[in-house]
């Protein structure tokens, strides 16, 4: 029989038989769902014969749900995954106009998952335009509630924009051009501190070395300066004990970055970089351009944390060109699901998938977007995923 998983005095506690919300999303979302769900029911099966499952339960997100329910997100999902506590989820399909707001964005802020995680590492046998891929193995950690994503804008021609510029004129004797969109940035003391910490706790956990602050702090000085001040408090006030500037041994280093520059060091020098930790916007940007360097977004996995509920996603979108084709690449969401059992304290199961989706792409068993850069024959989606399984089988 299924149970949920909680946390009991701020701790996450997993049954043997946990219950787990998942939503198949829009366009090749049900593809790589239904793909992915049969890597990792054979994953738990081989590594615990019978001894733990995992119990599905599908809540609905996205077109789906706008058919069934009337809205995008219903209230009955949002009950349901903050009584699950663990989510993962296909990319699902905000529709243009209309003024409906981005439904990631809407997650994070309902079940304030404010660090989002991307994990980027090169994989044998995955094209890249490195020379020496084998060189970046680095976890960004973005913050995800603030920033311009906060999603404070006005239209240009909307009248509490021109509030705005009246205010800024005549108050604080700034003009912005009456053609002008605002948006509003924010970042506060309390949202950057609570992501250093969890980047931290997650770089003592899986012992790594390095952190480094990605910042625009020399031109937004009570922003993203502010970002990289209270960054550095904690890392020098509350672990300091762990922590140090310098090669000490033993200890976790951190240094800054200006955030144009970390564009160019991911290419130049990522082996020198281990954690990166940024503001909404610049994290956004880096996560995707360090996955292109390893093969693109098609294979990178991704999670939302906060302190009560996590969300694990494929970082695509939702590819309705090539909905039910069954040419869709699932690893994004596959090493999702591993990030997810990890999170559980599986840490076996994700290891087995990794090994075997790594093994499989190895022997150069893929789907079409990496098939046509190796100018090998093509698995389809499902395919592809029953060759996971058997490398499974095999190890």
């Amino acid at each position: 029989m299924a149970e949920k998983i909680k946390f009991i005095d701020g701790k996450l506690f997993v049954p043997v038989n946990p219950e787990i919300i998942f939503i198949r999303g829009d366009g090749i979302g049900p593809e790589i769902m239904e793909a992915s769900m049969l890597v990792w029911n054979a994953a738990v099966e081989r590594i615990y014969r019978g001894k733990r499952r995992i119990y599905w339960k599908e809540v609905l997100i996205g077109e789906r749900a706008l058919k069934e329910y009337g809205t995008l997100l219903p209230d009955e999902t949002i009950r349901e995954i903050n009584d699950h506590v663990i989510a993962i989820k296909s990319p699902v399909k905000t529709p243009v106009g209309g003024g409906y707001k981005s439904l990631n964005v809407e997650l994070r802020k309902i079940f304030d998952l404010y660090a989002n995680i991307r994990p980027v590492k090169w994989i044998e046998g995955i094209p890249s335009p490195l020379k020496n891929p084998e060189n970046i193995d680095l976890v960004i950690f973005r913050e995800n509630t603030e920033d311009v994503y906060i999603g404070l804008e006005w239209e240009s021609t909307d009248p509490q924009a021109t509030k705005i510029r009246e205010f800024f004129r005549e108050s604080l004797k700034v003009n912005i051009r009456e053609d002008a969109g605002i948006a509003l940035k924010t970042i506060s003391e309390f949202a950057t501190k609570r992501l250093v910490r969890k980047a931290v706790e997650y770089a003592i956990e899986n012992n790594r070395r390095k952190i480094t602050i990605v910042h625009k702090g020399n031109i937004m000085k009570y922003t993203e300066g502010a970002f990289l001040k209270w960054a550095l408090e904690v890392l020098e006030e509350e672990f300091g004990n762990i922590t140090a500037t310098g090669k000490e041994e033993g200890r976790i280093t951190f240094d800054s970055r200006i955030a144009d520059d970390m564009f160019q060091q991911l290419i130049l020098h990522p082996q020198k970089y281990d954690i990166l930790i940024a503001p909404n916007l610049n994290g956004d940007y880096l996560s995707d351009a360090a996955a292109a360097l390893v093969g693109g977004l098609g294979i990178a996995p991704g999670m939302n944390i906060g302190d009560k509920v996590a969300i694990f996603e494929a970082v695509h979108g939702t590819a309705p060109d090539i909905a039910g084709k069954n040419i869709a690449n699932p690893l994004s969401l596959i090493f999702s699901g591993a990030l997810m059992f990890k999170y559980m304290g599986w840490g076996e199961v994700a290891q087995a998938i990794e090994s075997a989706a790594k093994e499989t792409i190895r022997s150069q068993k893929v789907t079409l977007d990496l098939a046509e850069k190796l100018d090998v024959e093509p698995l389809g989606t499902m395919e592809f995923a029953q060759e996971i399984v058997k490398a499974l089988d095999q190890s």
